[in-house]
C-alpha cells in the first residue's frame, strides 16, 4: 500500500475513525492467528459495521488494488485470516462488528445472524427460543458464523446434522468489487440457478465477504447423558462408533481423545482422568425428548475391548467429562506457551476404517522429529487434529502425514481449511482439473486478484511465512 495514511483517511469516510486501526500495538491482535505460528504485519485493519460498509471498503480497495484479508473470529489454525510476509502489506477486514441476529422464526427453524455472531450467540438465541443450534464447538466463545462458513467448520454433531455448509439455508456476501450478492430468504426448495451458500461454503474468504447468513436450528433436547469410554484398541473405538451410529438415533456425538491428549488436559484441569486408560478414550453424548440413558447403555455393554466407563446425566457430572474434550485446545496451547514453540497442527480426516493405519504412521513421524502428537478428533467422520508439541522439521512432517492421509483416501483439511498452511499440498487431494476450475472460478469473481492473497493457492511456498 502506498500511503497508508491516505488510505486510512479514506477508509475512515466510510467506517468512522474509531474503526480504522493503524497503530501498531492495535493492529497487534488481528495480525497473529491463533497458534502463534502465522504473523504478519497489516497497513490498516478496517471494521465495517454493515453490509454497505463491507461493500464501499471492498470497492475502495479493489479500485487501487490493495489486497484483503478477510477475517472473523481468528480462531483459525492455518494462516488463511492474516497477513502473510512479503509483498505489499494488505488490508484487514474484520467481520466482529456484523453481530446481530435477527428474524428468528421457530416454525421454519431460521434465524438470521451477521457474520461477526459467535457461535456461543447463536446458540444461546437458539436456546432461549426454546431451540438449538445444529454446529458446536470448543471455540463458540470466539469462533463466528462468517468464519465458520467460510472454512465448513463442522464440530461435535456432525454426526446428526452435519457441517456448517448443510446448516445455511440463505446468504448474503460482497464480491471483491463491492456488488452484493446472494439471499437471505431461507426458501428450502429454492432452485433457481447458482446456489451461492454451496459456493461460498469453504471458500475461505477468497471468492466473497460473507457479510450474513440464514442459518437452520434443530429441536432442543432437554434430556442428555454423555459416556467416558476407555477401550483397549483405536480398532475397537472404531467398532464401537459404528455400532453407535447404527444403534442410537439420539447419538449426537461421538469423540476420540488418544491417551496422551487425555494425559495433558489432566495435567492442564489439575485433575485425574474419569476414567482409567492406557488406549483410546471415546466420549459419547446422546441427546432426546426422553431419557436415551438406558439404550446407551445397551450399547455399550456390548461392546468390544471398553476397559473403563463413566456414565453421566447430571448437567455438573456431564460437564465434568466433556471438559475432556471442550478444553484440549486450551491445554495445548498452554502447554505450547510453556515450552515456547508454536503447535504445529494437521487437521484431516480419513476413512473410518483407516483411522489406526494414520496414527500409526503420525506417530512415527512425531517420534523420528521428537514431537510429542497430541491426537484427539471427531471419531465418527475419520477426522483427527494432530498437534505436535515442541516439532523442529514441519515441512517433513506435513509431507509424511498429509502423503498417507492422500494415500489412504481421505483429506488434508476436514475442519480448519487450507489456508496458507496447506495450500502447497492441494495437490494430493485436487485433480489439475478441479485446481484449473478453481482458479477461474477464483478469477472470475476477483479479477484483480485482492481476496485473501495465498490462500488456497497451490503456487504459495509456506517456507516463506
Amino acid at each position: 500500500m502506498d500511503d497508508p495514511g491516505l488510505a486510512a483517511a479514506a477508509l475512515a469516510a466510510i467506517v468512522g475513525d474509531a474503526h480504522v486501526l493503524v497503530d501498531p500495538d492495535l493492529r497487534a491482535g488481528y495480525e497473529t492467528d491463533w497458534t502463534g505460528r502465522y504473523h504478519a504485519s497489516a497497513a490498516i485493519v478496517v471494521r465495517p459495521g454493515s453490509r454497505d460498509e463491507v461493500a464501499a471498503v471492498l470497492a475502495h480497495c479493489n479500485d487501487h488494488r490493495v489486497a484483503v484479508i478477510p477475517q472473523a473470529g481468528n480462531t483459525g489454525l492455518v494462516g488463511g485470516s492474516v497477513p502473510r510476509s512479503g509483498g505489499p502489506r494488505p488490508v484487514v477486514l474484520s467481520t466482529r462488528r456484523l453481530d446481530r441476529m435477527t428474524d428468528l422464526d421457530a416454525d421454519a427453524l431460521q434465524v438470521t445472524a451477521g457474520a461477526g455472531t459467535t457461535i456461543a450467540a447463536w446458540q444461546a438465541g437458539a436456546r432461549a427460543a426454546g431451540l438449538d443450534t445444529p454446529v458446536d464447538f470448543a471455540a463458540r466463545d470466539s469462533a463466528t458464523i462468517g468464519g465458520a462458513i467460510a472454512t465448513n467448520a463442522g464440530g461435535s454433531r456432525v454426526v446428526r446434522y452435519g457441517t456448517m455448509r448443510h446448516q445455511v439455508v440463505g446468504i448474503e456476501a460482497v464480491l471483491a468489487d463491492g456488488r452484493v450478492v446472494g439471499s437471505l430468504a431461507g426458501l428450502p426448495k429454492e432452485t433457481a440457478g447458482l446456489h451461492w451458500p454451496s459456493l461460498l461454503a469453504g471458500s475461505e474468504g477468497t471468492l466473497a465477504v460473507v457479510t450474513a447468513a440464514r442459518l437452520r436450528l434443530v429441536p432442543r433436547h432437554e434430556r442428555v447423558v454423555t459416556a467416558m469410554v476407555a477401550l483397549a484398541t483405536v480398532d475397537d473405538a472404531v467398532a464401537l462408533a459404528g455400532t453407535l451410529r447404527t444403534a442410537l438415533s439420539t447419538l449426537d456425538s461421538v469423540e476420540i481423545v488418544l491417551p496422551a491428549a487425555v494425559a495433558l488436559v489432566a495435567r492442564h484441569l489439575g485433575e485425574r482422568a474419569p476414567v482409567d486408560a492406557s488406549g483410546p478414550v471415546v466420549i459419547v453424548e446422546c441427546a432426546a425428548h426422553v431419557d436415551p440413558t438406558d439404550e446407551l447403555a445397551t450399547v455399550l455393554a456390548s461392546a468390544t475391548g471398553v476397559t473403563d466407563t463413566a456414565v453421566a446425566t447430571d448437567p455438573a457430572r456431564r460437564d465434568h467429562l466433556v471438559r475432556f474434550r471442550d478444553r484440549m485446545t486450551e491445554a495445548i496451547a498452554a502447554q505450547a506457551g510453556a515450552d515456547g514453540t508454536p503447535t504445529f497442527k494437521l487437521d484431516v480426516a480419513v476413512p473410518l476404517h483407516a483411522l489406526g493405519a494414520l496414527l500409526d504412521v503420525a506417530e512415527r513421524a512425531a517420534d523420528r522429529d521428537g514431537a510429542t502428537l497430541i491426537a484427539f478428533g471427531h471419531l465418527a467422520e475419520g477426522n483427527l487434529h494432530l498437534n505436535h508439541l515442541h516439532a523442529t522439521d514441519t515441512t517433513l512432517l506435513a509431507d509424511t502425514v498429509l502423503a498417507e492421509v492422500a494415500r489412504l483416501g481421505g483429506t488434508i483439511s476436514a475442519e480448519h481449511g487450507i489456508g496458507v498452511a496447506k495450500a502447497a499440498w492441494l495437490p494430493l487431494i485436487r485433480s489439475d482439473g478441479d485446481l484449473a476450475a478453481q482458479r477461474s472460478i477464483r478469477a472470475a469473481l476477483d479479477p484483480r486478484g485482492i481476496m485473501n492473497p495465498g490462500v488456497l493457492a497451490t503456487g504459495h511456498d509456506p517456507a516463506e511465512l
